[in-house]
């Protein structure tokens, strides 16, 4: 890591200095260290380090500010614990607030007196930003996005070549060549995105979606040149980053004519682009909802129909912070899974109170594996106690991540996504 010099302590000091509001010195100086939050953090529980309680977290950024902007921190800083921006600092800052924090907000649901503390991590991230002390790995999956239009810089060709697989295989399977997955289509109701980790590791995510598209008799269509639903600048702390990943959305809405954008499962995805986009862009998204909410909707509204008896075994559900926690969408993905699976159980604890898999926050992207998959137990765990064969998830950030739990932990389940396990359940006229 480069050594800290003024220019980057300045840069720094600008974003705790220029927010446009109190909202950053409220939560800094609200925190009353009850602890709450340290049963709370997979981090604390799995390591049980004082470190990596949230409140801590919370004062390292806090100790900056008391620093360079109260009179005590700079007369007498030792009396206030202030502390200087300095290499050590930033090491510090940057192993707590990107290595030790999937930025999941189970903390701030059982913070006794609502301190937002997953908007501090973000804003010390963003400060870590500001300085160029983003993770390397993770630097590069947002820049990535910004020069290929993608985080993983699929070129054109293999998006293409996916597509036309995957649309083959629909075909063959359903025996119509009605059944197509439509590139580029004006003026159709639906624009669909996807988790580029689709057409790079899990394709049959993509056919899973379109049968459900065909067998409702939808309009849609995808974009080949923005079909991104994630922004991984959202973890990284740029604002500018983002705003740029989020306006290219916008625009090909508009340039495309849709109606509506529906976003494919990704927690973090949805999030960023539902929640935060606007703010990204200073303007309001068209109609954006979540594929979850559309799915739930075509099924009460009987344009689908399944077959609860081709879903063979016990299923359970892990619910993705960003969309649950973040988004509010709780309900929808049960009444589906109600809809396609006979013998349905829930983890201990779920819903808003869930467990992160461990994988959020950016931590795929970035090289804190060993810890990453340290703290997964917790998940594992819940698992495994359900005695489910599948586990569902709406998000493919977790999926990847639950891959990765259940060969590490030796669960021998299935991972799917809710639309993976609705497309197998489907009932076809």
């Amino acid at each position: 890591m480069e050594k800290i010099t003024d220019d980057k302590i300045r840069a720094g000091l600008e974003v705790l200095k220029n927010l446009h509001d109190s909202k950053l010195l409220t939560q800094l100086n609200s925190c009353v260290h009850c602890g709450l939050c340290a049963e709370s953090c997979l981090y604390y529980l799995t390591t049980k380090e004082a470190k990596m309680i949230p409140a801590n977290k919370v004062d390292m950024v806090a100790s900056i500010y008391r620093r360079y902007f109260t009179l005590t921190g700079k007369i007498a800083p030792g009396l206030v614990n202030a502390r200087e921006l300095n290499d050590k600092t930033i090491d510090e800052l940057t192993d707590l607030l990107f290595g030790s924090c999937t930025m999941c907000g189970r903390c701030v649901k059982h913070c006794s007196i609502g301190v937002d503390i997953e908007y501090v991590i973000r804003t010390g991230r963003e400060m870590l930003a500001s300085m160029g002390y983003v993770p390397e790995s993770l630097q590069a999956t947002v820049d990535a996005a910004l020069e290929s239009g993608n985080n993983m810089a699929i070129s054109d060709e293999d998006f293409l070549d996916t597509l036309e697989w995957m649309e083959e295989e629909l075909q063959d399977e359903l025996n119509d060549p009605k059944a197509v997955i439509p590139l580029n289509q004006h003026g159709k109701k639906v624009l669909y995105t996807l988790n580029p980790r689709e057409p790079k590791f899990f394709p049959l995510s993509i056919s899973a979606m379109a049968k459900i598209f065909h067998a409702a008799k939808e309009s849609w269509t995808l974009s080949t040149k923005m079909y991104d639903i994630t922004n991984y600048a959202y973890f990284s702390g740029n604002p500018e980053h983002s705003r740029i990943i989020a306006q290219r959305m916008y625009d090909e809405m508009q340039n495309l004519g849709a109606e509506k954008l529906v976003l494919a499962e990704c927690g973090h995805g949805a999030r960023a682009n539902r929640w935060e986009g606007p703010n990204y862009i200073k303007k309001a998204f068209p109609e954006t909802i979540t594929s979850v909410e559309l799915i739930a909707a075509y099924f009460k509204e009987g344009r689908l129909k399944a077959d609860s008896n081709l879903t063979e075994g016990v299923v359970t559900l892990h619910d993705p912070c960003n969309l649950v926690r973040g988004g509010g969408i709780v309900h929808e993905q049960r009444y589906i899974l109600k809809q396609v699976a006979k013998d349905f159980v829930e983890m201990t604890p779920h819903g808003t109170d869930n467990f992160c898999c461990g994988g959020g926050g950016g931590q795929l992207a970035m090289d804190y594996n060993d810890r990453r998959m340290q703290i997964a137990e917790i998940k594992a765990e819940q698992i495994r106690k359900t005695g489910a064969g599948i586990v569902v998830t709406p998000c493919h950030n977790c999926v990847d991540q639950l891959s990765q739990i259940n060969y590490t932990y030796k669960l021998n389940v299935q991972i799917k996504t809710i639309a993976e396990i609705v497309a197998d359940a489907l009932i076809l006229e």
